[in-house]
């Protein structure tokens, strides 16, 4: 998706870093970028606990998953089964799955 403009935000300043090698236009990294973009975003792309507080080893914070929860993006939420949030009925997919389904997903959105 060439017209797409990446920003990538990360819980710390290690998740913000891989996100912009891996070719995210803009990025920033925190409780407050997560907000900000939130409200800025027209899609929100990550793993099912960014909508959990206090997941992904306590990064979320409640005030990131009510962020993401109520941003009027859509959400495209991978079912990763980490940090004891496990999804029932998923299967075991690899990383690279779940990221082409993601892409098929934003290719029927911009279809």
């Amino acid at each position: 998706m060439p017209k797409a403009v990446i920003t990538a935000v990360g819980t710390n300043t290690i998740a913000t870093t891989a996100m912009l090698k891996a070719g995210a236009d803009n990025a920033a990294t925190g409780e407050n970028a997560v907000v900000v973009g939130c409200r800025r975003a027209d899609v929100i792309i990550g793993p099912i606990g960014i909508v959990i507080a206090d997941a992904l080893h306590g990064e979320i914070t409640p005030i990131m998953a009510l962020a993401v929860g109520q941003s009027m993006a859509k959400r495209i939420l991978i079912p990763i089964n980490h940090c004891n949030n496990i999804i029932v009925g998923v299967s075991d997919f690899t990383v690279g799955q779940l990221i082409k389904g993601v892409l098929e997903e934003l290719d029927q959105m911009n279809a």
